[in-house]
């Protein structure tokens, strides 16, 4: 297993955002998460990268056990992520924006950072858009810059935070695509996504999360089927 997630918990005083979670992704799997808003999917995110500190359970990734390590460390290992809200460095090129991620993230040199660089502006249809700010995008750019940058630091695990938000039909389809080709050059892939149809199109096993409990897992259309899911996800009974 690439990533093994056993017991994992996380609470701010008497709330707990993350309980006793289980969760395991393969090399090259896709993984898909849902659930309502506050059910803790972006906290389980912050734990796998390292922006939270989990209050109990352990995290294994390829092996090695991540407690205490920060996210740059997690980032060098093979974790890199995306945000629901894009962050770029708007006064830097896109070009410089990836050429960040990979000097730091890959650790090598300038020239080996920027030929890589190019291949993944090249693969996320960013070229044409390298010499420009990176504050200039459109939404749909500056949602492939957030995934062409965390690219960059040569991820074996990607970790989506509703990249598909807010983007038109054309635009999802364009962006989904993308997805699909990043997983079959062998990157794992958890997804988090409202728009079900585009993370269906990609994705092996789907993870349904409520109040910080896991509360299905399997095959996505079987698990779309299950009565509690409709009742707690769509919010009405099967």
């Amino acid at each position: 297993m690439l990533l093994e997630i056993a017991g994992l918990r996380k609470s701010f005083g008497a709330i707990v955002v993350a309980d006793d979670l289980d969760l395991t992704i393969a090399h090259s799997e896709a993984v898909g998460i849902i659930g309502p808003n506050g059910a803790g999917k972006t906290t389980l995110f912050n734990l796998i990268a390292g922006g939270l500190a989990p209050s109990a359970g352990r995290m294994r990734f390829d092996g090695r056990d991540l407690s205490g390590l920060p996210p740059q460390r997690r980032c060098r290992a093979g974790i890199s992520r995306t945000h629901q809200i894009p962050q770029p460095f708007e006064n830097l090129t896109v070009f410089e924006n990836l050429l960040v991620g990979a000097v730091h993230g890959r650790r090598k040199s300038e020239r080996e950072a920027a030929q890589a660089c190019g291949e993944i502006l090249d693969q996320l249809g960013l070229l044409k858009r390298a010499n420009v700010l990176a504050g200039s995008l459109t939404l749909l750019e500056r949602k492939r810059l957030e995934m062409a940058r965390a690219l960059a630091s040569a991820p074996r695990l990607l970790l989506l935070d509703e990249i598909a938000g807010g983007l038109t039909e054309g635009e999802c389809a364009e962006l989904v695509a993308t997805i699909g080709e990043i997983r079959k050059s062998g990157v794992a892939i958890l997804w988090i996504e409202h728009v079900v149809h585009a993370l269906f199109a990609v994705i092996d096993r789907l993870v349904v999360l409520n109040f910080g409990r896991k509360i299905a897992e399997g095959p996505p259309k079987e698990v779309m089927q299950r009565p509690d899911v409709h009742q707690i996800y769509i919010g009405i009974e099967a």
